[in-house]
Formats: C-alpha cells, structure tokens, sequence
C-alpha cells in the first residue's frame, strides 16, 4: 500500500529543546537538525591557497581554453562579439578551435556514466547520418584525425588497458572507438575560467556565483537547449538527468565550472516517485510553496521565479522555481529562462565558492503527461551521512532551513546593495502565493 505524503503540519517544525524536524512533501525524506551542531564554517579545511602560477593560465586543467585537443572534439560553443552580443557556433573542425574564445563549451564526456556502447548493444543504437557525417568531416582533416586518435589512446590508457593490447590496436580499431564523441548521450557544458578574472591565489576559482548575470543566463540557457538536443539521441531516451557538482567534495572531477548532462532510457527513481506522488495529489507543489511562504523561508523573488530554503532534504539546500504554470527548461521563455537563471546565480554568489554543492535540475520528462514542475536544488555538502542516517535512515543536517535562510539573506543584501547580481526583492519582500503557480 502506498505511503501516504506527511501533512504540511508536519513538512517542518521545532521542539522544545531546539531541535528541528523536517519532512519532505515529495520524497518523505526525514531531517533533524540538532541544537549545537551547526556552528561550524560551510568551507570544509582544505590545504592553504598558494599563489597563481600565471604562466600556466589557460592550462591549468583538461578543461581550460589552451588545451581544448585534450578533450573530446565540441558539439557546440558559445561565443561573445566585441559588441556584446552572443553566437552559438556548432560542429567547428579541429583546425578552427582557436579562432574564436568559447566562453561556454558543450563537449562529450571522456568517461561517460551511460557510454555508447551501452546505447549500442542495448538498443541498437548507431550514428544518425547528420553525425556519421559530422564525424567523417572531422576526420577528414589531418587535425581532426590526430586530435581524435590521441583523445581515444588517452581515455584507453586511463581505463588501465595492458600496453600490449594497446600497442597491437591499429588505427582502425582505435576510431571505431570514436562513434560516442559524435553520437554519445553524455556532454559537458564547461565554462572558459579556471580562476576568476585577476586571481592571485589558488582559493580565487570561478564558480557559478563569479559569473555575471548576463554570462550565467547564457549557460544556463545553453544547458536547456543541449537537454533538450539530447531527447532527440534515440527514441529509448526517456529522461535526461541535469546537474552540476561543483568542488571534489561534491564529485567533480575538476574544479572547473561545468555541467553534466547525461541521457538514460528509464525514468529516476527520484521522478517516477514524484511523478506517482504527484498523480495522488496535483495540489503537492502548491503546498509546498504555501509552507515556504508560511514559514519565512522565502529567500529571493522576481517576477518570473522564486528562490526559498528547502526543507526535508539531505544537505542544506536551496531550491529555484520558475513560476507560472509547469513547463520543460527548453519551453519556457526568455524572460522567465533569465529570471530562473537571475536567482539561480544569485544562490550560487550568495553559497560561495568554496563551498561543495550540488545543482539539480528536475523536469518532467517528455514522454510523460503529469504537470511536474521544473525546478532546480542547490545542495551544500558540508557533511557527510554515515551511520546514524544508515541505520535510520533518519540525516542529520547541521543547518536547518531557517539558518540557511538567514546566511544567504545576509549575503544576498550585500550583493544587491552592490550591484553584483540582478534586481530581485529579497527576504520578507517577497509576496507569493500557489496562484503564482498558474498562468
């Protein structure tokens, strides 16, 4: 028998002795927070910042702008004319990378979570004919045919392959290990910075929040429409999950800004409960703002979107919604895709950058007809679960929402006061309610 959603009265409350109880509306999830354990800084000790080495700029790791031949060839980049206008330009060869300053680049996964082959022998999936075509241009130059092969013995070397069967592998075999750098399900969107403009130290790295508004719209904006590209991979696709680890203590990889996209042929379990949840009671979303409302944890608003602290999850966390009624990332339109991103840069400044977080996009997916709402989590992992969360599953946040609350109000203040993010009305400014939730 299906578990019922706890009530509003029970999403989030405090007891005698300060400890904070929450449950989440969607998942059930249960959080306490305990009086006394959310005094420690949100940056985890790390080593010390050393000086920046300004000679390695543009290569300080596999994603910075002057080692672009060490990752797979781009599907996509953006670019900014000297009038300040953008260009999306697609499908460059080898020999043209350099020619202009991709500020955000979308590029295959080296070592991708769902690989090609996977699509291959599971679906009998190949190369459309515009990417079979898009692969043999590559190739064509003497360029692109290095850069691909060199790419391909680096990802074959990394992956632990006895250098006899390496060195017994011939061209051929080599590029027929290439098909997914032109028809893979996993991309990167990557952002050109590795440290913030005019950075002296190693603790200077460009996040999100470092971004301006204008250059976080448009990566934001690039996210959506890759998502809505890789929908179109392979008729199996039936979700395309969308996030951003940002930090190694959140799983990156690099501590260069990027996204993650990754396409898969089931739903998540995270949607799927949603989507039955929802199904149940279609009024779930509007109660869960009324209890953000309610309970002042309204953090940020504009006309088109709503930023507030989330209860009932994991890690602290913040979560952005578009308002209006439900649509996909890829429908929405310009002005609410930039006031959903307005907020979104406006939580990241607001968290720092040398916090590890995680943002996660939810959407609905295409093939299903319940109105889920798109919507965005930016998860702060200042802790690690461990066995009381095992064996309770029960976790235990340092700060409860009120305390996240409270840190970003303070800092978003700031930032408005200098101009350092977009105009928003913040804190008890904002006036929301589940009409919002309609057009």
């Amino acid at each position: 028998m299906s578990k019922q959603r706890p009530s509003a009265d029970s999403a989030i409350h405090r007891l005698a002795d300060g400890t904070v109880k929450q449950r989440n509306l969607l998942t059930g999830t249960e959080v306490w927070t305990v009086p006394g354990r959310g005094h420690r800084p949100l940056q985890p000790a790390g080593e010390q910042p050393t000086p920046i080495d300004h000679t390695r700029d543009g290569h300080h790791c596999a994603f910075c702008e002057s080692r672009y031949l060490e990752t797979p060839p781009e599907k996509a980049r953006l670019v900014r004319d000297a009038d300040g206008s953008w260009r999306e330009l697609t499908g460059l060869p080898a020999e043209h990378l350099d020619d202009t300053v991709a500020e955000f680049r979308r590029i295959p996964n080296l070592f991708e979570i769902v690989s090609y082959n996977y699509w291959l022998l599971n679906h009998g999936h190949v190369p459309s004919e515009a990417e079979h075509r898009r692969m043999a241009q590559y190739l064509a130059s003497s360029q692109g045919y290095d850069h691909v092969l060199g790419v391909v013995r680096a990802r074959l070397r990394a992956s632990g392959m006895d250098q006899a069967d390496f060195a017994a592998l011939s061209d051929s075999d080599l590029l027929r290990q290439a098909n997914g750098f032109f028809s893979g399900g996993h991309d990167l969107i990557i952002g050109r910075r590795h440290f913030v403009d005019g950075a002296q130290d190693s603790s200077q790295l460009a996040s999100s929040g470092t971004l301006s508004p204008e250059e976080h719209h448009q990566y934001t904006a690039f996210t959506a429409r890759s998502m809505a590209d890789l929908y179109g991979l392979d008729p199996a696709v039936r979700y395309v999950a969308t996030f951003q680890n940002w930090l190694k203590a959140a799983g990156a990889s690099f501590d260069h800004l990027h996204k993650q996209l990754v396409a898969i042929d089931d739903h998540s379990v995270q949607t799927q409960a949603e989507l039955d949840r929802l199904r149940k009671d279609p009024d779930i979303y509007a109660e869960i703002l009324k209890v953000a409302a309610t309970r002042k944890l309204l953090v940020a608003q504009n006309d088109h979107a709503v930023a507030m602290a989330g209860f009932g999850h994991r890690y602290p966390t913040l979560a952005v919604w578009p308002l209006h009624a439900p649509r996909n990332p890829w429908e929405v339109d310009e002005e609410v895709m930039r006031a959903t991103s307005d907020l979104l840069h406006a939580m990241h400044a607001a968290t720092g950058s040398g916090v590890p977080c995680n943002e996660e996009w939810y959407h609905r997916p295409p093939d299903m007809e319940v109105p889920m709402r798109w919507r965005i989590l930016l998860k702060w992992r200042i802790s690690t679960i461990a066995g009381f969360e095992g064996g309770t599953r029960i976790y235990l946040n340092t700060l409860d929402p009120w305390a996240v609350h409270q840190r970003v109000l303070e800092s978003l203040t700031r930032m408005r006061e200098a101009g350092a993010i977009a105009p928003m009305r913040l804190g008890e400014e904002c006036r929301v309610s589940p009409d919002l939730l309609r057009d």
